[in-house]
């Protein structure tokens, strides 16, 4: 079927507890399959309730050492990591097995890698973070406020960016003391693992990291009984908002925090005044990066109805060379599964179906590829305003005023990222802060962070907490008392002793 070349043998992924690869105790494994080729490309182990427990126990009994561990030995650990995976070995280890287990394109995996180094150089700059403050106490005596490692993280890590979103579900616990479980996704172990051998190379100490795979049928059962664990203290996720709610309601039961990062419906607001060429090439890198398999894609274009026809017309000029298929000589890939690309036709269909336009597309698959699709005339009461599409579709809908703007932009449970375009400095001081997002981008697409902020959203869809220093210690106060403090409920009693 296809010229992506693929290792003719599976790679095998085992599991990584307490310093040591091992095999599942039961022996099981489960298979990956390419979802281009559909050639069976890696075995991996899949982990038991036993393994899982293994691995939450090892991050318990290493939490001790690693808690009071130096600020200067962990951030000398990232910065050693930073150097290895800038190497050109670390560079075709994650393309290839990106590659290999998700059909991303090769500039894709180059994406993956590239800000790999600055992640960790960034994380290691946090340690000057975790420092306490002291202040008098009312008592006369002083208070001391600590910032502490909160203990074992379960961090569970998705497959469309597997390198970089694998990084940052264990690097800032790892930070600030914390020691993790990595649950890797059935749809990309292999590329999750490489971030484990990357800081064991490294010299992190045994126990402090440790690597969890299981089946597809297994996952729900065992991350549940992972979150239950009594040493299990937080959890962090990045994936599907669906997946979220039911990770959410787990943790509640024994009122565990959470960490979720999850879908988006980006909106790009574009004004009458915006640089047209620069918002075309922002829309159409943002909707199109990765096929739209990104949570920051730009899925909605709210323009100003004075520049709408240009730059709707510019956007698919710039679409139409844009191809999915073979990831070795496209610069779009296939989608994840095939499941996925009939939801993403589905929602499509159904947009139609409600009286939205097709600009571009041919409203088919084959297999998991899918095309270009742009949709125009898109209203707030249509499913695929209401969902993530998660593939190569973007909607347009078109504005007056102002207001009517910023209501179509947050007329999404969806609040992780946006984009607004416009040249006037003083409409981008007042607009901007009037949509409802974690990130707002001014005149860039919507798929950008900074490394010192990542991503987060406000609540909703797209979830909420951050990976920062705040999410990932807890501040403890320890309050000196002075000698012979006097108490209102004693007076001037004095005991015997």
């Amino acid at each position: 079927m296809a010229s992506l070349q693929v290792s003719p043998t599976p790679v095998f992924t085992p599991l990584f507890i307490d310093g040591e690869l091992k095999s599942s105790s039961t022996s099981s494994t489960f298979q990956v399959v390419n979802p281009y080729t559909n050639e069976v490309v890696g075995l991996c182990s899949s982990a038991s309730s036993e393994d899982c427990r293994d691995a939450i126990e090892a991050a318990s009994s290493a939490f001790h050492s690693w808690e009071i561990s130096s600020l200067a030995k962990r951030r000398d650990i990232f910065l050693k990591a930073a150097d290895i995976v800038s190497s050109d070995r670390y560079r075709t280890k994650i393309i290839d097995a990106m590659t290999a287990e998700t059909a991303a394109t090769q500039s894709f995996g180059v994406y993956n890698w590239g800000p790999a180094a600055t992640i960790l150089r960034t994380t290691a700059g946090l340690v000057n973070e975790l420092r306490g403050e002291t202040f008098p106490s009312i008592s006369g005596g002083h208070v001391m406020v600590q910032r502490r490692a909160t203990g074992v993280i379960l961090g569970i890590a998705p497959w469309n960016a597997p390198f970089t979103l694998a990084l940052r579900a264990v690097a800032i616990p790892l930070i600030c003391g914390n020691t993790v479980v990595l649950k890797s996704s059935e749809n990309s172990p292999r590329t999750h693992a490489l971030v484990v051998e990357l800081f064991q190379e490294a010299g992190l100490p045994k126990g402090v990291l440790n690597f969890i795979s299981m089946s597809r049928e297994s996952s729900p059962r065992l991350t549940a009984e992972m979150i239950a664990h009594p040493m299990v203290r937080k959890i962090n996720f990045t994936g599907s908002d669906r997946v979220g709610r039911l990770l959410a309601a787990e943790a509640a039961k024994y009122l565990k925090p959470c960490i979720l990062e999850l879908g988006g419906k980006s909106p790009m607001v574009v004004l009458d005044d915006a640089n047209l060429e620069d918002a075309a090439r922002a829309i159409v890198y943002g909707a199109m990066a990765h096929s739209g398999q990104i949570c920051m894609s730009t899925e909605r274009v709210i323009v100003q109805r004075g520049i709408s026809k240009a730059l709707i017309s510019a956007v698919i000029t710039l679409c139409e060379p844009l191809k999915a298929g073979d990831p070795s000589k496209n610069l779009l890939s296939p989608l994840f599964s095939v499941g996925s690309a009939e939801n993403v036709l589905d929602l499509i269909r159904d947009a139609l179906d409600a009286g939205a336009e097709l600009l571009l597309g041919d409203l088919s698959r084959k297999g998991s590829i899918v095309q270009p699709h742009l949709l125009y005339d898109v209203k707030p009461d249509m499913r695929i305003w209401e969902h993530e599409t998660f593939g190569p579709v973007t909607l347009f809908s078109v504005f007056d005023t102002i207001d009517e703007a910023v209501d179509l932009a947050n007329a999404s449970d969806y609040t992780l990222a946006a984009s607004l375009f416009t040249t006037n400095l003083h409409s981008a001081m007042e607009i901007s802060p009037r949509i409802r997002s974690g990130y707002i981008n001014v005149n860039g697409t919507t798929f950008h962070s900074e490394p010192l902020l990542t991503v987060f959203g406000l609540g909703g869809s797209s979830g909420y907490g951050r990976f920062d220093v705040e999410h990932f210690t807890d501040k403890r106060s320890i309050v000196f008392h002075p000698p012979q403090r006097q108490y209102s409920l004693l007076g001037n009693l004095k005991s015997k002793l």
